[in-house]
């Protein structure tokens, strides 16, 4: 998108106050479904152009403002959460976060009900930091990001607001790596809905934010897992034992001081963290310098010799990377894994539960593998599933299979998936990797035996080193 499409954003206040109480029923029940919105259709000025996320909150669409003549952001809740107490809840929130004025915020440009949706409107990004961490990230850029990031919180802070969602998916990036955290007042209400609900995941709360005891030394636990993510590669979890896996990866590039800050805005004991992002931003302001001074030196210093396992990283990324999806890296050697591979090829470690993000729009309880949100049970590790938020049956250019039970409601598999997601019978086909006719000895399934010294899927040795 050009510069002229981010356009300057006002906070809206009059038209906030005046849409979020219309008259008649209308705020109780909506009545269309966010769900049903298609490419093409007219939510009053705003033309629908595409669907880019949903979550367990919300849809979120781009769509062109047929009276500005410029592209935004459209986030239509999910009908069944928008009711009278929510609505009253965005009055509340987003007048505390009007009052936010910093380049590295996102304001909402509008929110209103639009044709019985209620829509809240924002300027279109180029993409999320979650999307972003998909790819490779320079350590400048990380470094960058995350004092922009650390900028917009301390902004926060300072006006007393509490963001309560600081994640990958919170965070919109624009040209001239320009960063912008979104969802301020709209996080804590969606938190709050969501949960009641029944559905959600913990991703990068703080432990006494799961507890109900939000602070803004919270919101500096959550912001030690993005830059620790963004660093390293890889999120802590539970229970956040230092240290985490990655740990490696991080001391490599990264000064001793800046892990030290990240240690300290990761400690269980809310007490033991930063007061808040002020003073956070502080100690990252008197570190940054050195961090990158630190890195120029470990770059010219290190040895011109490549690791030939790097090397054969490289070359299994170019030939089968985008055909498994293999965005993520082993904790113990950094070698490209999937989602679904349950041990590591490369050095055989087990993967039981799957650590970093996801491109789906939920997460398994049980392995942390993505589930779609019309999905009843795991097909990754036979999870005991969730009630789908939707009864909307999602398709999916990633559907490549059939389940053999006749009975089964929809039948679509993917590649890779043990269990069918529909009525949770055991997959009996043996998944081959496309271009590739080698199989495992012992399970059958597709295997890489040019690179693989292990099977991905039963763990058992592949006769290569």
């Amino acid at each position: 998108m050009t510069e002229n499409a981010l356009v300057s954003i006002v906070s809206g206040k009059g038209t906030f106050q005046q849409t979020l109480n219309p008259p008649g029923p209308m705020a109780e029940k909506p009545t269309a479904s966010a769900a049903l919105l298609r490419p093409r259709q007219r939510l009053g000025k705003y033309r629908i152009e595409k669907r880019l996320a949903e979550g367990g909150f919300a849809v979120v669409y781009q769509a062109y403002d047929t009276i500005e003549g410029i592209r935004v952001a459209l986030k239509v809740p999910h009908p069944h959460l928008v009711n009278a107490e929510v609505l009253e809840s965005f009055r509340r929130e987003v007048r505390l976060a009007a009052r936010l004025d910093h380049p590295a915020i996102l304001p909402l440009k509008n929110a209103e009900m639009v044709d019985g949706h209620f829509v809240i409107v924002s300027a279109l990004g180029e993409e999320t930091l979650a999307q972003r961490l998909t790819r490779r990230l320079s350590l400048a850029t990380a470094l960058d990001y995350g004092h922009q990031l650390l900028q917009a919180v301390a902004c926060a802070h300072r006006h007393r607001i509490i963001h309560c969602d600081i994640k990958p998916e919170n965070v919109i990036l624009f040209p001239h790596h320009r960063l912008r955290l979104t969802d301020f007042g709209i996080a804590k209400v969606a938190m709050r809905t969501v949960r009641a609900s029944g559905t959600g995941t913990v991703g990068y709360l703080a432990p006494d934010q799961a507890l109900g005891r939000p602070s803004f030394r919270s919101d500096v636990f959550s912001l030690g897992l993005v830059l620790y993510r963004m660093l390293s590669g890889h999120l802590p979890e539970w229970p956040f034992e230092w240290p985490p896996p990655g740990i490696e990866r991080l001391r490599r590039r990264v000064h001793p001081e800046l892990i030290a800050l990240i240690r300290k805005a990761l400690e269980l004991k809310p007490q033991k963290r930063f007061r808040d992002a002020q003073q956070m931003l502080a100690a990252y302001e008197r570190i940054l310098p050195h961090a990158l001074r630190w890195a120029r030196r470990r770059r010219r210093s290190s040895a011109p010799a490549e690791d030939w396992r790097l090397v054969r990283f490289r070359q299994f990324r170019r030939q089968f990377g985008a055909v498994l999806e293999t965005r993520h890296e082993c904790s113990r050697c950094g070698g490209p894994v999937s989602e679904p591979m349950f041990w590591c090829p490369w050095c055989g470690r087990a993967r039981a539960v799957h650590h970093s993000s996801t491109q789906f729009p939920a997460q398994c309880r049980r392995c942390g593998r993505g589930m779609k949100l019309d999905w009843t049970y795991c097909p990754w590790c036979y999870g005991p599933g969730y009630e789908p938020s939707t009864s909307r049956q999602y398709t999916d250019v990633r559907y490549q299979g059939r389940c053999a039970n006749p009975q089964c409601p929809r039948r679509e598999l993917m590649p890779f998936m043990r269990y069918c997601p529909w009525c949770r019978r055991k997959v009996r086909r043996r998944w081959q990797i496309p271009g590739n006719s080698a199989r495992c000895h012992h399970c059958g399934w597709g295997v890489l035996r040019q690179f693989w010294a292990f099977c991905p899927w039963c763990g058992k040795p592949q006769g290569v080193h």
